[in-house]
C-alpha cells in the first residue's frame, strides 16, 4: 500500500470525486461477491497504514465531521469534564436532522490547536472506532467508508489498495 499522507479534506474530496464512479462500481462488486478475505485484507491495510500515519498530523475527522454521541458518551464526557450531563448537552451538543446527538460545532470543541484531544481517554464511541477500517464485517459499511474517503487519508488509501488487490 502507498503510504497514507496527510491530505486536506478539500484535496481528499477532489480525489474521491475523481474516483467516485470507479470506487462505486468496486463497492457494488464487493457487496455482490462478499469476499471471505475482505476483513483480513482491510485490517492488514489498516495496520500497515497506521504504522506510518499519525492522526495527530491530520485530525480531519475532528475538524470536519461530527460523531454521533450516545447517552453513555454524554455521561462519560460530563463526568470527565466535571459537569452535569444536562450542562454538557446545553453547552456542547445539538440534535441533528435525524435526531442524533452531535457536537454543536466544528471543529470538535475538544480539539486543541496541536490536534490533541482534551477528552481523548473519554472520547465518544464513534471517535474511538473511527475510521472503521479495523472493524469486522467491513462489507456492511462500504458506503460509509467510501464517504469517509473524503475525510481520512487512511480510508482513501485502503480503498485504492483494495481496488488493486481484490479482483
Amino acid at each position: 500500500m502507498k503510504k497514507a499522507e496527510y491530505k486536506s479534506p478539500e484535496e481528499l474530496k477532489l480525489l474521491t470525486d475523481k474516483n467516485r464512479q470507479e470506487t462505486g462500481a468496486f463497492i457494488k462488486k464487493l457487496k455482490k461477491k462478499k469476499p471471505k478475505n475482505l476483513d483480513d485484507e482491510v485490517h492488514s491495510l489498516h495496520h500497515e497504514a497506521f504504522e506510518s500515519f499519525s492522526c495527530l498530523d491530520c485530525a480531519n475527522c475532528c475538524k470536519t465531521i461530527g460523531p454521533r454521541l450516545t447517552d453513555k458518551d454524554i455521561d462519560r464526557l460530563a463526568k470527565h469534564l466535571k459537569m452535569k450531563p444536562s450542562a454538557l448537552l446545553e453547552q456542547y451538543v445539538k440534535t441533528d436532522e435525524v435526531g442524533d446527538f452531535v457536537f454543536n460545532s466544528r471543529p470538535c470543541p475538544f480539539l486543541l490547536p496541536d490536534n490533541y484531544c482534551v477528552v481523548y481517554e473519554n472520547r465518544s464511541k464513534a471517535c474511538r472506532e473511527y475510521p472503521h477500517t479495523n472493524r469486522k464485517r467491513f462489507v456492511q459499511i462500504l458506503n460509509l467508508s467510501h464517504k469517509n474517503c473524503e475525510t481520512c487519508p487512511v480510508v482513501y488509501e485502503v480503498f485504492e489498495s483494495l481496488k488493486k488487490t481484490i479482483p
